[in-house]
């Protein structure tokens, strides 16, 4: 969100409402007001306890929300144009609630689609009351918004079957990106984290992001249980959330010392850490088609790194995978489909090679920060033409 707000501070004013530091940042303060290249930042305080806990994440996104509504109605006029995202999932409420009475537009981008990621999380089950006045809730959200942007091709379709595909010409793809100026394919022999953790001679299958409910954390345990004869083959995670103290866990029970297991890195190191693989793996758990759509595959590819999957086939990550021949796609829970694709990756590396000459062409091509902010400013410039005839 900060770029698309840089992107889009080129040519018109932007003004950025949001709270103060949390997650990786939490315990940080910023200043109240600030003008961040361009756009002109308004944070309201909130509260920044543990996210890894349910309970104190709740708070933390009552807080973010009611603080920024309070800020949001006094700064928002009727001719403004308002981007909000699904996450925190109260807040695109809030924004309408806002937009509403000062009679403005706005624009929902959906990362996550609620309440479907909650149930394929296993933490609502589909078709009870809650569940189904979310649901409720939700689609008045989206047939409120002037605009939606999706992320991918499967939510797409998953928000229309939602809306009625009459609605079409309302939803727009606009894909996350691949920061290719930061990120780029470097040698392996030159990798320095590669040889602080020894790991020089092994093939590394790398995990890197978050370790929550809807990741698929594990499945990569057994497939690590599976190949733990393999001494050539080894899994890299990098990491936080909910499932890394039973993934700890694992690793001591099982003594799998094909498994090392790093803190979060700094975003500055983030080449480093992304480079220092030779396949990397996106894990989601099933159901997780349209529902969400991992950003992280856009560095992974910018990078250079072919990507091991365990996806839905129907998801974006499986039609580009297959589309584009940058990887391989094997359904939750199929352990085999996946060890056999990190086995076929062992055997082939100049397979490896070609696939991430592929990835990064693509990255470069279709998914660079240039090319997605101008669909962002292709569709705002669109709606200011239609406010003023």
């Amino acid at each position: 969100m900060t770029k698309i707000a840089e992107g889009l501070s080129s040519n018109s004013l932007v003004m950025a409402v949001c709270a103060q530091p949390t997650c990786s940042m939490r315990g940080t303060r910023a200043p109240a007001r600030e003008v961040h290249k361009g756009v002109c930042i308004r944070r309201y305080p909130s509260t920044t306890f543990n996210k890894d806990k349910l309970a104190l994440r709740i708070l933390n996104i009552f807080s973010i929300c009611f603080s920024s509504f309070f800020g949001a109605i006094r700064l928002i006029r009727s001719s403004d144009l308002i981007l909000v995202v699904t996450n925190p999932p109260l807040l695109p409420f809030i924004v309408w609630l806002t937009c509403k009475f000062r009679g403005a537009k706005f624009v929902l981008r959906i990362d996550d689609v609620y309440p479907d990621m909650l149930n394929v999380a296993g933490m609502l089950e589909r078709g009870s009351f809650i569940y189904r006045t979310l649901e409720k809730l939700n689609l008045h959200l989206y047939q409120a918004a002037d605009h939606i942007v999706v992320l991918g091709r499967d939510m797409y379709s998953l928000v229309l079957n939602k809306i009625g595909k009459q609605h079409h010409n309302r939803v727009h793809i606009i894909p996350n990106w691949g920061e290719i100026d930061q990120i780029y394919p470097c040698l392996r022999e030159n990798n320095s984290l590669l040889k602080e953790l020894h790991l020089e001679n092994k093939l590394v299958v790398q995990y890197a992001g978050n370790m929550g409910y809807p990741h698929d954390i594990e499945s990569l345990v057994e497939a690590a249980k599976l190949l733990s004869k393999k001494p050539k083959i080894h899994f890299f995670f990098i990491g936080s959330g909910v499932k890394r103290g039973w993934l700890e866990e694992q690793i001591k029970i099982n003594s799998l010392n094909n498994i090392t297991l790093l803190d979060p890195r700094p975003r500055a190191e983030q080449n480093n850490f992304l480079n220092a693989c030779d396949v990397a793996v996106s894990a989601l758990v099933k159901g997780m088609s349209g529902v969400s759509v991992p950003s992280r595959m856009y560095n992974i590819m910018a990078a250079g790194k072919p990507v091991v999957a365990i996806g839905d086939e129907d998801s974006e990550l499986g039609f580009i995978i297959r589309e584009e021949n940058v990887g391989w796609i094997a359904p939750p829970g199929k352990v085999n489909a996946f060890v056999n694709a990190v086995l076929e990756a062992e055997n082939n590396p100049d397979l490896l090679i070609d696939m991430g000459r592929r990835a990064r062409q693509l990255v470069e091509e279709e998914y660079s920060r240039e090319h997605v902010v101008r669909l962002y400013k292709k569709l705002f410039d669109k709606m200011n033409e239609d406010t003023t005839q």
